[in-house]
């Protein structure tokens, strides 16, 4: 049973249900016609008073399934809910990950209270995760990994392999650690099935893949990703030694998050603000980043403010003084998303920001005197003032550059200042055009007018 045909029946029978067969057909559907992963997207997709209900229909043992797929908005709402006995139990059988992945969007007075009735083992490895800042290598992670050592043989390894009973999800390789758990390299289960059981491991492992710092930020763990094509890869501590693995999954993951993160931040919204939060809630997030914005066009507004006299000499001036910051405007935001695209995907670093810059900054100059000429023609044609075509293509000329060069350079000192260039750079963005637009335009015109 897939999503797309029975998650839009499912909400139609939500809506329309009005007795208890119903919902006792909805609940067998819910826990055994979907996927977890399935049933998250339904809830995510359904508002919240349906959504509670949605929630009380799941069985108990299929609640911790579906909730590591939700978002963390959403997720926080369902935990915040709960006790930390409800929390043990929705938790219990989750990888250490996921489980960290949960705690951390609970208080930390629940998520202390929630360690402290773990038994010893699950409370030691969750501990240890969470030392970590979610957003690296450490924070990935996790510790459930299969270690061997490189002087045993084939034999010896698949013997210990069979007393498993399952080996964790996503185990493309076996681990070869020292007797003080230090990394030494990695065994593909391919190589493993098809070497002579009597060959030492050492032989035979690979020692290429090197170890992923604890500390590496988690971009950058998916550009190794990338690069190696890798499905899991070890993590290690700044001795070696081995701490955890990170498989494809949490990939993924990370860059669906950092793609909603820059298509989110851009408005100035949270990458995992839930689509169907209630209204005070998101009235709340909302007003701040309007708030921001209002200030810059009151500062905007004050540099038109100083050529008030100018203004009411030329009517036209008013007309035509929106093109100027918009155009400024469109450049920049095209160059910021640029550079911000490339700082994310590494491609930008000191040795090459020097030739951007210049680039950006000739293209804004090309096009400047382009799309300055076209408006400097309607602008004649239209008023019948030479003076004002002028006036407005040297204004489109600076304004294209300097949202040029402000695209290239805010990204890049807003990264060196530790303030994120997604979230900052496109409203800094439009107060710098803005005012340099109006100045430029207005600042002009007062000069050929007099």
């Amino acid at each position: 049973m897939t999503q797309s045909k029975d998650a839009p029946s499912l909400l139609d029978q939500l809506s329309s249900a009005l007795d208890s067969s119903e919902l006792r057909q909805l609940k067998f559907m819910l826990n055994k016609g979907l996927r977890p992963v399935e049933a998250a997207k339904l809830l995510e997709k359904t508002p919240p008073k349906e959504r509670q209900i949605l929630w009380n229909l799941l069985n108990k043992e299929n609640e911790g399934k579906v909730l590591q797929h939700l978002g963390d908005d959403i997720q926080a709402d369902i935990l915040g809910r709960m006790d930390a006995t409800e929390l043990l139990a929705v938790t219990e059988g989750l990888d250490s990950d996921d489980m960290v992945d949960m705690l951390q969007q609970l208080p930390e007075r629940v998520t202390r209270e929630l360690l402290r009735i773990m038994d010893k083992q699950n409370r030691k490895r969750v501990e240890k995760l969470l030392s970590y800042p979610e957003d690296t290598a450490g924070g990935l992670m996790n510790t459930d990994t299969v270690t061997i050592r490189p002087d045993i043989t084939v034999e010896t390894v698949l013997r210990y392999l069979r007393r498993h009973d399952e080996v964790p999800h996503s185990t493309d390789s076996l681990f070869v650690v020292s007797r003080k758990d230090s990394y030494i390299g990695a065994l593909p289960l391919t190589r493993l099935l098809t070497s002579d059981p009597q060959v030492m491991v050492r032989e035979i492992m690979q020692t290429e893949l090197a170890g992923i710092p604890a500390d590496m930020p988690d971009e950058e763990v998916a550009r190794v990703f990338e690069d190696q094509d890798l499905v899991s890869a070890p993590v290690v501590d700044e001795k070696g030694k081995l701490l955890g693995r990170i498989t494809i999954d949490d990939v993924v993951d990370v860059i669906r998050e950092d793609a909603d993160h820059s298509l989110m931040s851009m408005a100035g919204l949270d990458e995992d603000e839930d689509t169907f939060a209630p209204i005070m809630k998101t009235t709340r997030r909302r007003s701040v980043w309007l708030g921001i914005n209002l200030i810059t066009a009151f500062i905007a507004s004050a540099v038109i403010g100083l050529f008030e006299a100018t203004l009411a000499q030329v009517v036209a001036l008013a007309v035509l003084m929106p093109i100027v910051a918009s155009m400024g405007g469109i450049a920049g935001s095209q160059t910021l998303t640029l550079v911000i695209r490339g700082q994310a995907l590494g491609h930008i670093e000191r040795r090459n920001i020097g030739w951007l810059f210049n680039r950006e900054v000739i293209v804004g100059i090309l096009n400047g005197v382009l799309w300055a000429l076209v408006v400097a023609a309607v602008a004649v044609i239209w008023f019948g003032d030479t003076t004002v075509g002028l006036v407005i293509a040297l204004a489109i000329i600076i304004n294209l550059l300097a949202g040029a060069m402000a695209g290239t350079l805010l990204p890049m000192l807003l990264k060196s200042a530790g303030i994120d260039p997604a979230l900052a750079g496109s409203v800094l963005l439009t107060t710098i055009t803005d005012v340099v637009g109006f100045f430029a335009f207005l600042g002009l015109a007062t000069l050929f007018y007099g």
